[in-house]
């Protein structure tokens, strides 16, 4: 399973960016996935997952109402929008994908995950 992470970027306060993560068609069509993130000298944490049972999204409280994750199955990629965004975004993202149902809502780190190269975003005051 090959995943590959991008637009991460430096921006200002308030502003906005559009990861994307493009993986293999099988992956998106019976996997969950998800994004992760993790700050500097922070532990990894679940940002947003798409079950793999009903496709329903799920946001960790830092992203409800700011960050919104879609899935283009035509080009096999899902993304991540992130808005209003705050020096405390800053950090590398990270996009994951796993055939099990235990992965989300929870955002349980089960056996077989795999994960893209994160990418860097950078918030400025």
């Amino acid at each position: 399973v090959q995943l590959q992470a991008s637009g991460g970027g430096l921006v200002q306060a308030g502003e906005s960016l559009r990861l994307s993560c493009s993986i293999s068609q099988e992956t998106l069509d019976y996997y969950a996935v998800g994004w992760f993130r993790q700050p500097p000298g922070k532990e990894r944490e679940g940002i947003s997952c798409m079950s793999r049972l009903d496709r329903s999204r799920r946001y960790a409280d830092s992203a409800k109402g700011r960050f919104t994750l879609s899935k283009d199955n035509a080009q096999n990629t899902v993304f991540l929008q992130l808005n209003n965004l705050t020096p405390d975004d800053t950090a590398v993202y990270y996009c994951a994908a796993v055939d099990s149902v235990r992965f989300c809502p929870g955002f349980n780190l089960v056996g077989g995950m795999s994960w893209g190269k994160g990418t860097l975003v950078t918030v400025s005051s």
